[in-house]
């Protein structure tokens, strides 16, 4: 076929279109002002088209808002979508709960993971790291087992359903128009071929109308797989939530077993912490005096790290041994644990 006999074709095509249109536009205006008649669908039917229309404007819905559940960020919906359509592998990123926990364990280790806060920093950073862990395996898990039969749903049946509802009213418009022709047919022979067109738009009619009914009825079982797809997304939330529970529980446990894990409170602001010159209570060999017959028991009520050498860190909550020295300033004291002894602000304790 050469180049002027294909442009004849497909210049036909579009001639053929055109008339197919203003003819079906015509048809329309005459069927909405009633002066054409309209082949009507049984009450049946119009509720199973009723069904599925509303099946699929919610299914989309509740398809969008899971998706925002499971990735709140749009701009990463979007560019999984984009590599969902172009069959891309998934980018692998961390969740908001991993960056959270490696900045976490980041600054404790920076900052001293012997420290109370330090170690305090790496616990929860692991266990953050470990919610996020089961924050993707609650996004996998869901995406699997409810969002992507929920998808395949309208990607295909409901797509099917929709594709013969339109082949329904094609076929539905040629038996109208076959019916206007035999009554407008004003010869005999015109009556017979008007009449046999209807038959074959009759049989085209029913033949398109029962496929499309048995389409319908299946959103039937489409409702009863969404519901076990339903099941098994709550099923996956129940148990992100209950490991989440068990993971917090247990980073509690840790972080009340950790030295002076009791009440914190910030220490006093007119505490003098300067250091006396020339200290009397240390001896000559640099050791503090112990077994002073002014010794009292005393609970530390917040955490205090030693400036220097010569003050004793302390732990609130715990319990140490303390007694006053000659020359030492009255806003201090001498503390002792076990061999360790040093300067401690009074206000830091409660004298027993």
């Amino acid at each position: 076929m050469s180049s002027m006999e294909k442009v004849n074709e497909n210049m036909k095509k579009i001639a053929g279109q055109a008339g197919t249109f203003f003819t079906r536009a015509k048809q329309y205006t005459e069927e909405k002002l009633g002066s054409a008649e309209k082949t009507e669908l049984d009450a049946h039917f119009e509720n199973l088209q009723q069904r599925a229309d509303r099946t699929r404007i919610w299914t989309e819905k509740i398809v969008g808002r899971t998706e925002a559940v499971l990735q709140p960020n749009p701009n990463l919906r979007v560019e999984d979508f984009f590599n969902s359509k172009l069959d891309r592998r998934p980018k692998e990123r961390e969740t908001n709960y991993e960056l959270l926990g490696m900045a976490m364990i980041e600054s404790g280790n920076d900052l001293g993971p012997g420290t109370q806060y330090g170690a305090s920093l790496v616990k929860c950073g692991t266990t953050q790291k470990k919610l996020g862990q089961l924050e993707k395996d609650l996004v996998q898990t869901s995406i699997t087992n409810y969002m992507a039969p929920l998808r395949n749903f309208l990607e295909t049946d409901m797509k099917t359903i929709l594709k013969e509802k339109k082949i329904l009213e094609t076929k539905r418009l040629d038996l109208d128009a076959c019916k206007s022709k035999v009554r407008k047919a004003k010869s005999a022979e015109g009556q017979r071929t008007a009449e046999a067109d209807l038959r074959l738009a009759q049989n085209e009619f029913d033949r398109q109308y029962e496929i499309t009914k048995l389409l319908l009825e299946g959103v039937g079982s489409a409702h009863s797989n969404h519901l076990r797809c339903l099941q098994d997304f709550i099923e996956a939330q129940q148990n992100f939530f209950t490991q989440s529970q068990a993971a917090l529980a247990d980073l509690q446990k840790q972080l009340g077993s950790l030295p002076g894990s009791g009440s914190i409170r910030p220490p006093p602001h007119n505490v003098d912490v300067s250091v006396p010159s020339a200290p009397s209570y240390i001896t000559g060999n640099g050791q503090m005096p112990v077994g002073n017959s002014m010794t009292r028991n005393a609970k530390v009520l917040y955490d205090y790290d030693a400036a220097d050498s010569s003050e004793l860190s302390l732990l609130a909550d715990e319990l140490i041994t303390v007694w006053s020295a000659p020359g030492l300033d009255s806003d201090w004291m001498i503390g002792q644990r076990g061999s360790q002894s040093g300067k401690v602000p009074v206000t830091y304790l409660e004298l027993m």
